[in-house]
């Protein structure tokens, strides 16, 4: 259910239609919208497509469904598998399953802002020291199940699980076995219907099935709310990092993820030495306050899955020098006003791209540039830019609207960056 244009769905359906005698890919978009998609699976006979539309029929006589994330937690759809006694999935969690069961640790990380650089920070340090790991969850055109072959006892699967992927952990009622929660702010309240609390407690599948012998670790300021939650495990908070340990990441938001790591790094046998090589020699996640290039004096940093106002406010307090901020987008009902605040503290001019979100932050902005297009908001920038300014692309808001995706805006603004050289 969901086969989407960012891959993953792809990957999974290529990995199922080996094992299946039927697997039935339904998806609400048209085929001219999946073309790439149903592109790549053109060999697979033993796939039929119901798409524009789903069939409660093909949800109640199948053997299993497998929902992909983010489908509505009130789909009548999966109400209808689940009354039917259908077993209802999802990839990841599949994955996980399977992959403790044949031997491997399974180290999941999530929280509203870190856990991508989190998840890459221990799998690069692994793979450096030389470990058998594999990378899985909510990476960009991957299909984690599909790894499932390649996992051997002794392993250690690093996924990066976000609430929706996590929903999936407790329906099998399954938690990983070091578990990592960077923090908690408000995110995805559009989905969530404004439930907070609905929200953390998809997360809080992260360590609710944990049993004894598995390992909790959590930033400082989400441990309060973990403790309410009673999980089985005690969490743990991570010292700071030596003051010696030179990071290739800039902010103090990175210094806590990478400390959160170190951690997650010595509960998995590392030494110091390893821990701190590993942690040294990595770079910047795609997305994630990564420099991409350097053109007349002028540096520009692709912050685009800054997609809260705490993950603008965390990139521009990076820099001491006021910064040239390309913002806006899609509303997910959230509040900032402190990011209004940091904004007239922090930066020397602000580029604003359409979105329902824009539109409620034009209202307590008192000075700004709107433009249409990507392209326009860095030909905009280039004509106030001198050598010595940082460019700053941290959107703020979900892409929906002026992008097919978060992948597409990605791409855009480093296409237009790069026509810049």
């Amino acid at each position: 259910m969901g086969l989407g244009l960012l891959g993953r769905g792809v990957g999974d359906a290529e990995f199922l239609a080996l094992l299946c005698k039927e697997l039935v890919v339904t998806d609400r978009k048209l085929s001219t919208e999946l073309g790439p998609s149903l592109k790549k699976l053109e060999a697979f006979k033993s796939i039929r497509y119901v798409l524009g539309k789903h069939c409660e029929e093909d949800f109640t006589t199948t053997d299993m469904v497998i929902k992909a994330a983010g489908v509505p937690l009130d789909s009548p759809y999966i109400a209808a598998a689940r009354h039917a006694g259908v077993p209802v999935y999802m990839t990841t969690a599949l994955f996980a399953k399977f992959a403790g069961e044949a031997g491997a640790t399974v180290v999941g990380v999530t929280g509203t802002r870190g856990k991508s650089t989190v998840t890459h920070l221990i799998y690069h340090a692994l793979k450096q020291a030389g470990k058998r790991a594999h990378l899985g969850g909510n990476v960009r055109g991957l299909s984690t199940l599909a790894m499932l072959p390649d996992v051997q006892k002794g392993d250690i699967a690093v996924l990066e699980l976000d609430s929706w992927q996590l929903q999936g952990f407790g329906d099998l009622k399954i938690s990983p076995h070091v578990a990592v929660f960077t923090n908690l702010m408000d995110d995805h309240l559009n989905y969530y219907s404004g439930d907070k609390q609905a929200y953390f407690w998809d997360k809080a599948n992260i360590f609710i099935n944990q049993k004894n012998g598995d390992r909790l670790v959590v930033g400082a300021g989400v441990l309060a709310q973990i403790q309410k939650a009673m999980p089985p495990v005690a969490p743990l908070v991570p010292p700071p990092l030596p003051h010696d340990w030179k990071l290739q990441l800039i902010g103090e938001h990175n210094k806590e993820n990478a400390a959160l790591a170190a951690l997650v790094l010595r509960m998995l046998g590392l030494s110091e030495d390893e821990i701190k090589s590993g942690l040294e020699s990595f770079e910047p996640v795609e997305g994630r306050l990564q420099k991409v290039a350097e053109i007349k004096g002028v540096t520009f940093y692709n912050d685009n899955n800054a997609t809260t106002p705490e993950a603008t406010i965390a990139a521009l307090r990076a820099f001491d020098e006021p910064v040239i901020l390309i913002t806006g987008g899609a509303d997910k009902s959230l509040q900032f006003e402190e990011l209004v605040q940091e904004i007239e503290q922090r930066t020397a001019t602000v580029v604003l791209l359409p979105g329902t979100g824009t539109e409620r932050l034009k209202k307590l902005l008192k000075n700004y540039t709107e433009v249409k297009t990507m392209s326009e908001a860095i030909a905009t920038v280039m004509v106030r830019v001198q050598s010595g300014d940082v460019v700053l692309f941290s959107p703020a808001f979900a892409s929906f609207g002026l992008f097919k995706n978060e992948y597409d805006r990605n791409d855009q603004f480093l296409a237009a960056v790069k026509q810049l050289k």
